[in-house]
């Protein structure tokens, strides 16, 4: 809430059906139309929320904003509504919730924890693909930069430290159960 409470001029209705809504269709990262869930997702809670009767004339902003929040979708967010929903999305990616998120996708996927003598990829190329470790650094570093707001820009910066010091935790475990 810190977010939309930095930013009262921002319709907090459209801020928050959009978070309730944004991740109504939720595609498989590996799926070829990932990059279109967020339009799909938006079309569908627009129409579910106008047959509930959410007011008419904040169904342009919500639909926006639920596009405009996805990474993969690389829509610019033109709202200061918008700019909060994409905020909140990427602090999620990068919080503990995130965290678990990351190595249950990439369990799903097949991916290892992390490279055998390699974890922090020092002397190859990161690939997330194959190793959920190297999602930190590969994307999640990215994410406190393409923030919106300063809000989100200093809680982003804070959560990408948390990672990086469970990353180097992780590391120093990793590296005594391999020797």
């Amino acid at each position: 809430m810190t977010l939309l409470s930095s930013h009262p001029e921002a319709d907090r209705l459209v801020v928050l059906a959009a978070c309730y809504m944004h991740d109504i269709v939720n595609l498989p990262k590996n799926h070829a139309e990932r990059h279109l869930a967020s339009q799909y997702a938006a079309a569908l809670a627009s129409e579910r929320l106008r047959d509930a009767g959410f007011p008419a004339d904040k169904l342009a902003a919500l639909s926006h904003a639920i596009e405009a929040h996805s990474f993969s979708a690389c829509i610019p967010p033109e709202t200061i509504e918008a700019k909060i929903v994409q905020d909140a999305d990427r602090l999620d990616a990068l919080g503990a919730v995130g965290l678990a998120r990351l190595f249950y996708t990439a369990g799903h996927m097949g991916s290892a924890l992390a490279h055998p003598t390699d974890p922090l990829a020092l002397k190859r190329a990161t690939d997330d693909q194959v190793y959920a470790l190297d999602h930190i650094e590969k994307k999640l570093a990215s994410l406190p930069a393409s923030m919106q707001t300063a809000a989100g820009r200093k809680s982003g910066e804070a959560r990408l430290a948390w990672l990086r010091a469970f990353r180097d935790a992780f590391v120093a475990e990793w590296e005594c159960r391999q020797s």
